[in-house]
């Protein structure tokens, strides 16, 4: 009988050794963050990351990639998260943007962007989310009016990390009214700089202002920066979303508070001990789901088993968090204000409810929810 092995190889060991250093390098250098794949905004050390090798890593090399296992990108990803370092201005270039330009993008695409993600000087935003529109993509109203030569785009957009400081965005829209919902969807590329986009930043109860509304009024691209197919880009983006709900982000987004607390428990207490031998079981049991996935092992629709298990877990850590802490995670200080994200985790990137639908339906089977 085989016993599974967590283990690292010692190439993967050292790289992870060399990832927690780089990451305590920028967390002395830029400062500490939690749910640093979202708040954690420099230029500087995305900049960092592309002179190591850890954007695009498991992109091709013929797109300037390195193509190195979905594992490491993973590791890189935990360490940097799990510390706290500040990664947002690569992370939703590396994981969604590149892949996704790498997969449905023109050569021409290729070449004008792809080399601003892989040294860490362009940021990108995603324009998904609507005020009316969340887990529900197909509701999108957000509209791109072919205008022979150009796209000429009206609408809003609503939490958008880092539309303030993005030079483009993903921007997923309507151009087709005409036949089922799902139909009609777009992907087009979007400089930030374009007139006719008003970004304001939403100061959340922390006091970041990393989420944005963006607003369009007869903003106008060029039509060649359309991504894929006209009207068929449904697909796309939920490719997307898979691999924005099956990563390690959605596992160690408030490991730092988790690291506080151990530093501040009392495990002469039996209740501490069991509450920290289950959190130390759900890390280690949400990161072979996320390797699962990693490897190409995991059935359609395990994205939304990850997102579902992880997110609850980091809300666990939380509730941890606050009972370790006491009156102190009352305090307003930059550690113990990010536990106010706690309960967004099952929120962002869809709702537990829509990610369990998912599971019920794509992989165990379960009639479709009935439309009321």
């Amino acid at each position: 009988m085989s016993v599974l092995n967590f283990t690292l190889a010692p190439e993967l060991e050292d790289l992870r050794l060399r990832a927690a250093k780089v990451a305590a390098e920028g967390v002395e250098k830029f400062g500490r963050f939690t749910d640093s794949w979202m708040n954690g905004y420099s230029s500087e050390f995305s900049q960092m990351m592309a002179s190591e090798g850890w954007i695009g890593m498991s992109w091709p090399k013929k797109h300037g990639g390195y193509e190195r296992s979905s594992i490491e990108r993973v590791i890189v990803g935990e360490e940097m998260i799990s510390a706290g370092a500040p990664i947002a201005g690569m992370w939703f270039a590396d994981r969604q943007m590149g892949p996704s330009l790498i997969t449905h993008g023109t050569s021409e695409q290729q070449e004008k962007y792809l080399p601003g993600m892989l040294n860490g000087t362009a940021t990108w935003c995603i324009g998904m989310s609507e005020p009316d529109s969340g887990s529900d993509l197909a509701s999108l109203k957000t509209f791109a009016e072919n205008d022979g030569d150009q796209w000429v785009i009206n609408g809003q957009k609503i939490w958008t990390s880092f539309g303030a400081q993005a030079d483009y965005m993903y921007l997923i829209c309507r151009t087709i009214n005409e036949g089922p919902p799902h139909k009609g969807i777009s992907e087009i590329i979007i400089p930030m700089d374009t007139p006719g986009i008003e970004v304001r930043p939403i100061t959340d109860m922390t006091t970041n202002k990393h989420f944005c509304e963006v607003y369009f009024t007869d903003a106008e691209v060029p039509i060649e920066n359309l991504v894929g197919v006209e009207g068929d880009a449904f697909r796309q983006t939920m490719r997307q979303l898979e691999h924005e709900r099956g990563g390690i982000d959605r596992l160690v987004s408030n490991r730092p508070l988790y690291d506080l607390a151990l530093e501040h428990a009392n495990f002469t207490k039996a209740s501490v001990r069991q509450e920290v031998a289950k959190l130390e079981s759900g890390y280690r049991i949400g990161r072979f789901l996320v390797y699962q996935e990693a490897l190409g092992q995991a059935l359609p629709g395990f994205s939304a088993a990850i997102k579902v298990y992880c997110t609850e877990h980091e809300q666990r850590v939380a509730d941890f968090v606050f009972k370790v802490l006491g009156p102190e995670a009352t305090l307003w200080n930059d550690d113990t204000k990010g536990l106010i994200y706690s309960p967004g985790y099952t929120i962002m990137g869809g709702t537990s409810n829509i990610m369990r639908n998912i599971i019920g339906e794509r992989m165990l089977g379960l009639p479709r929810e009935p439309k009321i």
